[in-house]
């Protein structure tokens, strides 16, 4: 019997992996929703830790139940003594985005999760994912400068908590609103790469922990998560608002592209640039004048493009001025994406509990175009 033929779309670009209630995106009208409501609400009203619960429960809390969830979470802040002495062995010159896959895998086997399907075990790994991943990433700043790890606080909020073990000191309240935003807005983007990756992962019954650590994986590619880190690398090679053009007109006369600019999905500008723009402006005009050439640059880059690339769509996506207001936060450009993590992980896990709910293992099928009926030939008759 012939083999059926078959259409390959390259990336699955607009195939439907799954039913989902978690996130909503209207690329033509720059929309993101998650669970129904805008992202824009979100990040002005909610928190990161009531907007994790909102992804992963399927609602905004009430009162009783938000206090048990949010709790819980400062109260597994900490990492055991044989995860940080292990993180000690780890080679400096690693990428943090590498300590944090190999510290989440390692999760898995001091705190077994194997019956995904037990409610318990489902509760204490979200918990633990949540609570764990910015320690984590702070120990390993700090290990990897030879400092010692700070100890999570626990009358910190969430937000603060992760500054403070950074810097060893507390943000102030702007700091804090923006650390807390940045978080909301990285949590959940539909089916994108690594989001696709721990469902793929979820849907073989793995452990949560194996799925975090597959899609944290997926995220460091510079096709996904990795980009931030290279927009600020382009803005401080620019160097100045007066180079934009010529540097930007020189990249699309050798066809290159320009890093932070297009999306998959988006056909406008990312709302949740819009969002960080704004908050770039208020902290730079806060406590970080020194920031604001970056910015400058930042938006004669984005009035550049529009000129040159709106005919084709293309605008600035979220890694654009995430990086720019990273940097303006002090944040180390390595830990960007791994910043991103730390709120997409309540997306990834959401996804995982929405998988396992209705599961079938994902199996897709291929195009085979390769040879057929071939015989094996001997070694010494081989040409």
């Amino acid at each position: 019997m012939e083999e059926r033929e078959m259409d390959v779309i390259p990336g699955l670009e607009g195939i439907p992996a799954a039913e989902s209630s978690i996130s909503f995106i209207d690329g033509e009208k720059g929309i993101l929703e998650y669970r129904g409501i805008p992202i824009e609400e979100l990040a002005e009203k909610s928190t990161f830790l009531e907007t994790a619960y909102l992804l992963v429960f399927g609602k905004l809390p009430a009162a009783e139940g938000f206090s048990r969830f949010k709790n819980d979470i400062i109260f597994h802040t900490r990492l055991k003594l044989k995860i940080l002495r292990m993180m000690e062995y780890l080679p400096e010159a690693g990428h943090p985005m590498e300590y944090l896959q190999a510290v989440t895998s390692v999760m898995g086997m001091y705190y077994p999760a194997r019956n995904t399907l037990d409610e318990d075990v489902r509760y204490w790994s979200v918990v633990r994912l949540i609570a764990k991943m910015p320690t984590i990433v702070a120990a390993c700043h700090r290990l990897r400068h030879g400092d010692a790890p700070i100890q999570p606080r626990n009358d910190l909020s969430f937000a603060a908590n992760f500054y403070y073990m950074l810097f060893e000191k507390e943000p102030d309240p702007l700091m804090e609103r923006i650390m807390d935003a940045v978080l909301i807005l990285h949590a959940d983007h539909t089916m994108n790469a690594s989001t696709f990756s721990a469902r793929v992962v979820g849907s073989t019954l793995a452990d949560p922990y194996t799925v975090v650590s597959s899609a944290i994986g997926t995220l460091s590619g510079p096709l996904h998560g990795g980009a931030n880190e290279e927009v600020v690398h382009m803005l401080e090679e620019i160097g100045s608002k007066e180079k934009v053009r010529p540097y930007i007109e020189g990249k699309l006369a050798r066809k290159e592209r320009i890093i932070g600019v297009g999306h998959r999905v988006y056909k406008t500008k990312d709302p949740r640039a819009d969002i960080l723009q704004a908050y770039a402006h208020r902290l730079f005009d806060h406590e970080c004048v020194q920031c604001l050439d970056l910015l400058e640059i930042a938006e004669e880059v984005e009035k550049v493009v529009s000129e040159k690339l709106a005919h084709k769509k293309l605008y600035p996506n979220v890694d654009f001025y995430s990086g720019v207001l990273f940097k303006g936060m002090g944040i180390p450009t390595d830990l960007f994406t791994p910043i991103f993590a730390i709120g997409r992980v309540s997306g990834w896990l959401a996804h995982w509990l929405e998988q396992i709910k209705t599961n079938r293992i994902y199996r897709p099928t291929q195009k085979y175009v390769g040879e057929r009926g071939q015989s094996y030939i001997p070694i010494e008759e081989r040409g």
